[in-house]
């Protein structure tokens, strides 16, 4: 109860400053409203559809470009790993590409791609790929190097060994870089979708923009920001708290 009382009163506290600033006279309240405008336009657009349409399309395109970056982040963090070359030759790669912002894969996407769905996952598979795949690395080089010697020893090699011991030992940490790989897939989702039409929230707030309605681009933020802690809390953080317990990294109570 504690906990949730010190969540609520944060919320509230930045709530009241925001209502302070919108009447405060220093921005326009057309540029600045306050919170009861912006859930007013949040509700109108839940009511015609628009907000739920605009959710479901962003999901549907963030699920499988992160489906496709876990597929192929996790077994290139392995390799990366666990095999010399792509340690010596393709991790220098890996790392100097994940120093570019995913939205600078976006003119070469629109160029290959056109103006389709195409360049909008190709852009967010850019931007989550890498860093799974060094996450998964890092999981794996932070394994104890005593099971690997146990399992040596028990002449547990091969497949055995990659499924038995490396990725469930490793898992902790690899749910983590998964962890972080969507919060940028999210990113770079919505960076890609505020570029031209796409029928996502990142439309809903250049509609916002153009018509100049700012309740309605502030309201599409919120939801993000709601959308964003939810698979957070809800997803990856259930499934981390467990993994931690399971594997004896936390405390159980």
């Amino acid at each position: 109860m504690k906990k949730w009382a010190q969540k609520l009163g944060m919320v509230a506290l930045l709530l009241a400053l925001w209502e302070g600033l919108s009447r405060s006279g220093i921005w326009s309240p057309h540029l600045f409203p306050g919170p009861m405008k912006v859930a007013e336009s949040l509700v109108a657009m839940a009511k015609d559809g628009r907000l739920g349409s605009a959710t479901l399309r962003s999901l549907g395109r963030l699920s499988r470009a992160y489906l496709l970056s876990v597929s192929i982040g996790v077994p290139l963090g392995l390799l990366t790993a666990r095999v010399a070359f792509f340690r010596n030759a393709v991790k220098p790669v890996v790392m100097g590409l994940q120093a570019l912002p995913s939205i600078c894969w976006l003119p070469l996407a629109l160029l290959w791609f056109g103006l389709t769905d195409a360049a909008i996952l190709f852009v967010v598979v850019m931007g989550s790929v890498l860093s799974i795949a060094i996450a998964t690395e890092d999981a794996v080089n932070g394994l104890d190097p005593q099971l690997a010697r146990v399992a040596s020893t028990l002449g547990v090699r091969g497949p055995r060994f990659y499924f038995g011991v490396l990725l469930p030992g490793a898992l902790p940490g690899i749910v983590t870089g998964l962890k972080l790989g969507w919060s940028f897939a999210w990113r770079a989702l919505l960076a890609g979708e505020l570029l031209f039409v796409s029928g996502g929230l990142g439309q809903l707030l250049t509609m916002g923009r153009e018509l100049m309605d700012v309740p309605q681009v502030m309201a599409v933020m919120v939801a993000i920001i709601v959308i964003g802690i939810a698979v957070d809390r809800v997803l990856f953080q259930t499934v981390e708290t467990r993994l931690r317990r399971r594997w004896g990294l936390t405390a159980t109570v």
